[in-house]
């Protein structure tokens, strides 16, 4: 019924078969000759920077729930702001500035502030989903936060408006009015989609477009530049968020989960089309970019074939789970593609942390 995975400014956060050579290998970089690793190999410090506070924050929720945290295995504010999805928000800003060589004209720190300010209104949104679910959330999910009674509502939501308003405040400090022209739709599109959208046939439109304006933000001066991109990310945030719906009482049949399955593989031929027009001119920057869209059709491959025989809340909210966190190797294969190696090599190397930290607070 709640599309909680990709919320907030995953309201940032969501989009048959796939053959065998959509959903590739777990060791897809590992057909990369040595010349293509290194275009992906080498991180630098101002990449892993970006992410490296997310990482770890995310890794530090997890070896709490390691230590005998109960309940959720996190600590109730961390579980409140889905923390360890935050670290698919990085690649948004990135892939804007990058498609429309923002880095140039704004100087070098505005991608990485505006990564920030995307970060903010991301969490400040999954915490306004908690407090506007709060009631459903007594009934279907009664170990959150809220109902939990970890978490007051009043105090969800004095987060979530700080947040999303430190988050305005960074955007106009960083990048001016033109930053605010789409901070302001997004973060208007986040409280959209968890107030009034959400149960609506708009939500998961909704939810796309909050994603797509997220990618657009990075831009700065440009965004119309990266439109190509931006929809991409808005595909696949539709996709997961039409799963996510379902994700409580599970599906009827499998024609949901088949559904996302033709999406996903639509979204990689897409995305994989792009890579291709650049082949002759960046060949390396190709095949990083072809390598980075299999990692993503695998793992929501394997993940929505699982959903397709066996349709039931548990594997949707394993297909969801893994549609949040494999936006990564496709943020990191559009970077590929647009000659920024270390910053989608950055992002690779964040995903199994990512993924290991979701193991113990959730990412839906």
């Amino acid at each position: 019924m709640r599309g909680d995975a990709v919320r907030g400014a995953a309201a940032l956060g969501r989009p048959g078969a796939l053959g065998a050579g959509a959903l590739g290998r777990r060791g897809g970089l590992g057909a990369l000759g040595a010349g293509d690793l290194g275009q992906l190999g080498a991180l630098g410090a101002a990449d892993l920077g970006q992410l490296g506070a997310l990482g770890a924050a995310a890794a530090a929720s997890a070896t709490a729930a390691a230590n005998g945290r109960p309940a959720g295995g996190a600590p109730p504010l961390v579980r409140l702001v889905r923390l360890p999805s935050v670290m698919t928000v990085p690649g948004d800003a990135l892939l804007g500035a990058a498609w429309a060589r923002n880095g140039a004209e704004e100087g070098r720190g505005a991608p990485g502030v505006l990564v920030l300010a995307s970060s903010l209104l991301y969490l400040g949104g999954m915490a306004l989903n908690d407090w506007a679910d709060r009631e459903v959330d007594a009934r279907e999910r009664p170990s959150r936060p809220i109902p939990a009674g970890e978490v007051a509502p009043q105090l969800a939501l004095g987060i979530a408006s700080g947040l999303s308003g430190a988050a305005l405040l960074v955007a106009a400090g960083t990048g001016g009015p033109q930053a605010l022209r789409v901070a302001l739709p997004l973060t208007a599109a986040v409280w959209g989609y968890d107030l009034v959208a959400k149960d609506t046939a708009a939500g998961p439109w909704t939810m796309a477009l909050a994603r797509s304006l997220d990618v657009m933000l990075g831009a700065g001066k440009r965004p119309r530049s990266a439109a190509p991109v931006a929809l991409l990310v808005g595909a696949h945030t539709l996709i997961v968020t039409l799963v996510s719906r379902r994700e409580a009482e599970g599906a009827d049949d499998a024609r949901l989960p088949v559904g996302a399955l033709a999406g996903v593989a639509a979204t990689t031929a897409a995305a994989a089309a792009l890579a291709l027009r650049r082949r002759h001119e960046q060949p390396r920057a190709t095949a990083a970019a072809l390598a980075c869209f299999a990692l993503y059709a695998s793992a929501l491959g394997k993940a929505g074939v699982a959903a397709a025989r066996r349709p039931d809340a548990p594997h949707l909210q394993r297909m969801v789970g893994a549609g949040v966190l494999g936006l990564m190797p496709l943020q990191a294969g559009l970077l590929a593609l647009c000659g920024r190696p270390r910053a989608a090599a950055a992002i690779v190397a964040a995903w199994p942390l990512a993924r290991r930290a979701a193991r113990k607070a959730a990412v839906t």
